[in-house]
């Protein structure tokens, strides 16, 4: 049976960096929300925890970037690859939609 899991876990990697490369072709549109969303669920799923402290309040961006990685560290590495997979997939419908309509 562990075997099975081990063949899962590298089929779900492989589909995370697929979508990982897919991301990087959204629309410039795509709300920061999103693109925070999607930073932190990449992280928690290549690096694990937040390993870092936090940035100061005046650098915004860091502190932003921080925050969406905290906001999701209570999920496995296997938990945020699906979720950053279906996020992605979420987000590329919603762009083609909104291109055909």
């Amino acid at each position: 049976m562990r075997g099975g899991l081990l063949v899962d876990s590298e089929l779900q990697y492989e589909e995370f960096v697929e979508f990982a490369e897919k991301a990087k072709t959204l629309p410039d549109s795509t709300t920061n929300e999103n693109k925070l969303i999607l930073y932190g669920l990449y992280k928690q799923a290549t690096v694990g925890p937040v390993n870092t402290s936090r940035p100061g309040i005046f650098n915004l961006r860091d502190r932003a970037k921080w925050d969406a990685w905290k906001a999701v560290e209570a999920k496995s590495k296997d938990e945020a690859m699906s979720d950053y997979i279906t996020k992605v997939k979420q987000l590329l419908e919603e762009a083609a939609a909104a291109v055909s309509a």
